[in-house]
């Protein structure tokens, strides 16, 4: 069996933490550096849901990608409840690694896994990294649909292919547009609006997009925004990584088991749909 400070070897040069933005906070936050590992999970979010998954499969390693302490602390007392899982992880001997904008900016990375997950094929990255050569690393990816598709096609194929949330799919723009290049963001992505405007994709499709920067967006041109739940964008990475380490451990002959987690951590619970409008702004009709 492999020692954790090879497995986190292993899964640096897939994600190599210097390439994090300098706010994040990546990389091992408990664990045994010379304790064996033989079972692995990976998750999105460190909440004691999944540290309490983690105990019950029995694992030695916990990979998730949103940190549990992104601003830092000054104690981990089990009074507050990212004490109780840095408690509950030790206490069973399971370790945890944080892989966050790394992971965002790997190539494949978190918005591959996306792309991947709707069928959509990568052409480039959206913001590339000018420390990648090969341009393929950096932030979102550009893509292409398998098929020609409305953009009500391809929000419909988003809410058919992530995992079920309460949020679903918002979509801003005409929904019979037609889409022929896309660009995808896991997690938050209206930061991004201005290199979505430069590569002239038809549609971004993130999470967490926020009234003011979406209206503006729609102010500048056609371009169709889908909005879905942050957790959704960021989950089909984790079964990437899961597979990326099946490779390095047979590649080592290690013997591992990994585990990805469909426990669903978006905050949001329910959702209640409005009734539909009378009038839509987009209506020239519309009275004032």
């Amino acid at each position: 069996m492999p020692r954790l400070s090879e497995v986190i070897a292993a899964l640096d040069a897939l994600w190599p933490p210097e390439r994090a933005e300098g706010w994040d906070a990546v990389g091992p936050v408990c664990g045994d550096p010379d304790a064996e590992v033989r079972r692995v999970l990976f998750a999105v979010d460190p909440v004691q849901e999944i540290a309490d998954e983690a105990v019950r499969l029995g694992v030695d390693l916990l990979v998730t990608h949103h940190p549990l302490y992104l601003r830092g602390t000054t104690t981990v007392a089990a009074s507050h409840f990212k004490g109780r899982v840095v408690h509950t992880l030790i206490k069973h001997d399971v370790a945890l690694l944080v892989a966050h904008t790394n992971a965002d900016r790997a190539d494949p990375g978190v918005s591959d896994a996306l792309a991947g997950a709707l069928d959509l094929r990568v052409t480039g990255p959206l913001v590339p990294d000018p420390t990648d050569p090969a341009g393929r690393r950096g932030l979102g990816r550009i893509c292409e649909p398998d098929r020609p598709m409305t953009v009500r096609e391809l929000a419909a194929r988003a809410a058919e292919r992530l995992p079920a949330t309460a949020q679903g799919i918002r979509v801003a723009g005409d929904p019979d547009a037609p889409v022929r290049t896309v660009a995808v963001s896991g997690g938050s992505g209206d930061s991004l609006f201005d290199d979505v405007r430069a590569a002239g994709v038809d549609a971004f499709l993130t999470a967490d997009l926020r009234h003011h920067p979406v209206s503006e967006a729609r102010e500048h041109g056609p371009l169709a925004l889908l909005d879905a739940a942050h957790w959704a964008t960021e989950w089909p990475w984790c079964e990437l990584a899961a597979a990326q380490l099946d490779t390095i451990s047979d590649r080592h002959g290690w013997g591992l088991r990994t585990y990805v987690s469909r426990t669903v951590t978006d905050p949001w619970t329910a959702h209640a749909a409005s009734a539909p409008p009378l009038v839509t702004t987009n209506d020239p009709g519309a009275p004032n």
